[in-house]
């Protein structure tokens, strides 16, 4: 059989990792050079820096005035656990689990939080839960974008306005690429590593004004860690909104941060990340229908992320190998594209069935997805061609 023939064009910019993310199209260091290094975060320009990532932020997202906003540690996992641990526990818990993050934020409600009243309402990789059993009389936990899934709830429709449970939403992969409706979600996280390709280690936390009274009016019955901390005495810390961290956060990030909401607000804001996300999701499902060893891990179209875009391999020899073995190719596929250097880590992740990831958030350039998909194509080959003997 003749070797297939290697491309020739190759993506300028060849990150397609899901975390962290590409940086924006044009970024060099020297985006850096205003950085408040050697300064005090505590200082007027660190705190100014800092108060100055929650209003761009805000104003970016649309988020509501009355909602507060918070830069906090660890990334969004940071977001997350002081959210549960801070507000779960005054009412019954349903939590949605239908890719590895989900089922981890299952796990420390019912392991570790050790709360009676739970449900976990699960869907296998490439589905979502049944939307209309959650009850909304409850407190509700879930991920707006599966970042290991590729699967997305396709809007805020199934969420009870009228709720009298809190909806804590992981919105981590979807921030800044998928509309969020605000009037229905209490608690909001997101890191800064994803769709604006920001730094690690930064978590952001928006609390709607009813979380915001949960937690002036609830104190857990468990103790919570410093980092955790939002209240003092009943009353709000309102420093922690006003740039304050809890502990010391990175100037660099803060700047590159900046930096990401300053690129977003030139090219048109939110509309214009949506707009730049979905038309990478809509090449990505145009190479797809004409490929026929690739599919979609969503099942849905209309659940289909248009960030953290997960797929499996539809060809029938491959399809049919063993679970160690399927995910040993999908490696080698990926290493094989890496030593090209024409797209790094878009393995699929390791909980997840074997395939390929790739990100395709508003840094990300239609144009180099577009260069990818004959090396994608020139790979396969290449790599199913090693594994003809076990299929």
């Amino acid at each position: 059989m003749e070797a297939p023939k290697q491309p020739t064009i190759r993506p300028k910019v060849a990150y397609f990792s899901s975390g962290p993310c590409a940086k924006r199209p044009g970024w060099t260091p020297a985006a850096l050079g205003e950085a408040c290094l050697g300064r005090s975060h505590r200082s007027k320009d660190g705190k100014a820096k800092l108060a100055l990532v929650i209003e761009q932020s805000r104003r970016v997202l649309g988020v509501p005035r009355d909602y507060r906003m918070a830069i906090v540690p660890a990334s969004d996992t940071g977001a997350v656990e002081m959210a549960l641990w801070s507000l779960l526990g005054a009412r019954g818990v349903d939590v949605l689990a239908w890719e590895s993050f989900g089922k981890g934020w299952a796990q420390d409600v019912t392991k570790e939080l050790k709360l009676a009243d739970v449900r976990v309402l699960e869907a296998p990789y490439g589905k979502l839960p049944e939307l209309a059993a959650v009850d909304f009389g409850r407190d509700v936990v879930f991920a707006w974008n599966g970042t290991t899934s590729g699967v997305r709830v396709p809007n805020g429709e199934w969420i009870d306005a009228r709720r009298a449970g809190l909806t804590i939403c992981d919105a981590t992969s979807a921030a800044f690429a998928m509309a969020l409706p605000w009037d229905k979600l209490d608690v909001v996280t997101y890191s800064w590593q994803k769709v604006l390709g920001g730094e690690a280690q930064h978590g952001m936390l928006v609390l709607s004004p009813r979380a915001v009274e949960r937690l002036k009016t609830y104190s857990p019955p468990w103790p919570l860690p410093k980092l955790f901390r939002l209240t003092k005495s009943g009353k709000l810390l309102e420093g922690v909104f006003k740039g304050e961290t809890i502990n010391t956060p990175s100037m660099l990030c803060v700047e590159d941060a900046l930096d990401g909401l300053a690129w977003a607000e030139r090219i048109g804001g939110l509309k214009a990340l949506i707009g730049r996300s979905e038309a990478n999701l809509a090449a990505i499902a145009a190479w797809v229908a004409r490929t026929p060893w690739i599919e979609f891990l969503a099942e849905d179209a209309r659940t289909r992320s248009a960030t953290s875009v997960c797929l499996a391999f539809a060809d029938p020899a491959i399809a049919k190998l063993p679970l160690e073995t399927r995910a040993a190719f999908a490696s080698k596929l990926a290493g094989l594209l890496e030593e090209e250097a024409v797209a790094y880590d878009v393995n699929a992740y390791r909980e997840a069935p074997p395939g390929l990831r790739i990100w395709a958030g508003a840094t990300v350039e239609r144009a180099d997805l577009e260069a990818l998909f004959p090396w994608l194509e020139w790979a396969f080959e290449r790599v199913r061609s090693d594994f003809a003997a076990l299929a």
